[in-house]
């Protein structure tokens, strides 16, 4: 009978724990499709953010396998290319800028239902780019000259200068593409987006290696090969944009043949709530264009670890834009439609997603970091050689903000989104002159060792995430009315 009761007990015990773990299973269940639908949900955010993710990572090989092929060169060859295609980049970044808040403005009108102003605004974009080309031309004496002042080393400098030359001629095809990105981005068919990264950095890897190094009947160009098959590249991915968004004429929600014109209240917005993410990446690139030459200036070996490891910081960094940009789609629609509990929403699910993303990234630049390092340096040095050591050093110290700039990027982008634009543009660039101003006083003026000053660089970030944060939970970015510049007047567009 004591046996019986004690096997009555056991089964007891074990019906409990199996309906518990039921109710556990139904319980994480209801918790994960919380998390994944409805608006501004993980569903809804990676539907938009994967494919731009995917995107920005084709640009970052894009850039990275460029480095890596000239690197095969030569160690200046390498920082050639970075200098010369950051100062290229910092030429286009006002107009950019202005592209980017495209992006929220296309969201907007697609969020409040006036899908016809979506293109509309896209037109006023590629005005803005055609305006902009001549200004980016004249530009290149001026970047010469301060390749020429920065102090960097001669072999480094000539292949430089031809890097960049090159590449500015090419900055019309850049603005033209962002200009019809920002249309896919905005009203979430970011697949296009993808599908045109794709092509681009197929195209790019596989002929800028045919002209670096002159396979199969071409010449050995170098650099100059290099430049040529980035702009070939993000040609061909230009013409995927283009006849992917004619193909939308046919749609007579957006109007597109009747689009191609100047509207003056369009392209009055577009530049007052875009031109301060425009001047912030001018001024953050310029910033961080002075952070790059002042390690370059200090002798060829800095030069290639500094570089060895923004090409890694490149590989976290870039990505997450594609994902910010996703969070300013989401905050941007959901502005225009009043909705101002799904835009907390969206960025809270960005945060999340950037946290996932920035966890897996800690185990190669922690653990593997030697292999990383030795890829660009392809086995021509030793463990001991001064630039593995430093670059092993530079990149491992990557890995301790990596969260921390996942929080800038999220926020930020959910603060453009709701047209916050001024206010991310102040502390942004404040943020980054700190940078630039902290490694010039500590390698020239103190003369600190390089890997203390990228250490006291680093240390810098945790100070400026917060403030981000802060900004968006605080809401105040939505006691003025005119941040939702959607609302006011849009009837008058016609």
């Amino acid at each position: 009978m004591r046996l019986l009761s004690v096997k009555h007990s056991i089964m007891s015990v074990q019906t409990h724990e199996i309906i518990d773990r039921g109710i556990m299973a139904k319980q994480f269940k209801a918790m994960l499709k919380q998390q994944l639908s409805g608006r501004g949900g993980a569903g809804e955010l990676v539907g938009i953010a994967a494919p731009l993710v995917v995107s920005f990572a084709c640009e970052t090989v894009m850039m990275f396998t460029d480095r890596l092929f000239l690197s095969r060169l030569s160690g200046a060859h390498m920082a050639a290319a970075m200098g010369g295609g950051l100062m290229a980049f910092t030429f286009m970044t006002f107009f950019l800028g202005i592209h980017g808040y495209g992006t929220a403005m296309v969201a907007q009108q697609f969020g409040a239902g006036k899908k016809e102003h979506c293109p509309l605004v896209v037109s006023q974009a590629l005005i803005i780019g055609l305006i902009g080309y001549p200004i980016i031309l004249s530009g290149i004496p001026l970047g010469i000259r301060m390749f020429r002042l920065s102090g960097v080393d001669t072999v480094q400098l000539q292949q430089q200068q031809m890097y960049f030359s090159l590449l500015m001629t090419g900055t019309i095809i850049t603005l033209t593409r962002s200009s019809i990105g920002c249309f896919f981005s905005g009203i979430g068919k970011t697949g296009v987006i993808m599908v045109a990264a794709g092509a681009s950095m197929t195209i790019n890897v596989g002929l800028n290696y045919l002209l670096i190094f002159g396979k199969i009947g071409f010449p050995e160009m170098g650099i100059r090969g290099a430049a040529i098959g980035t702009i070939i590249a993000n040609f061909t991915g230009l013409c995927i944009l283009l006849i992917v968004y004619l193909r939308y004429s046919s749609n007579d929600e957006y109007r597109i043949p009747k689009s191609f014109r100047f509207n003056r209240q369009l392209m009055a917005e577009l530049l007052r709530y875009g031109y301060p993410a425009g001047l912030e990446m001018l001024l953050n690139l310029i910033a961080f264009t002075t952070l790059v030459t002042t390690f370059h200036s200090c002798g060829e070996a800095v030069a290639t670890a500094i570089t060895i490891a923004f090409n890694w910081d490149m590989v976290s960094f870039v990505p997450m834009i594609g994902l910010s940009i996703g969070v300013t789609s989401l905050a941007g629609r959901y502005t225009g439609a009043s909705d101002r509990r799904s835009v907390y929403r969206s960025a809270y699910t960005g945060i999340k997603l950037a946290a996932i993303y920035s966890g897996f990234l800690l185990i190669p630049f922690l653990f593997f970091t030697g292999p990383l390092v030795e890829l660009f340096l392809h086995g021509t040095v030793s463990g001991n050689d001064e630039v593995s050591v430093m670059a092993v050093f530079m990149v491992k110290m990557i890995s301790v903000y990596l969260f921390c700039d996942a929080v800038l990027q999220v926020f930020g982008g959910a603060l453009r989104g709701v047209g916050d634009t001024f206010w991310v543009m102040t502390v942004s660039v404040t943020m980054h002159w700190s940078f630039a101003l902290l490694t010039i006083i500590a390698l020239k003026v103190a003369h600190l060792d390089p890997r203390v000053t990228w250490c006291l660089v680093i240390g810098a970030f945790f100070f400026f995430g917060p403030i981000f944060f802060v900004r968006f939970r605080s809401g105040r970015w939505g006691e003025k009315t005119d941040l939702l510049p959607v609302n006011h007047g849009m009837s008058q567009v016609e």
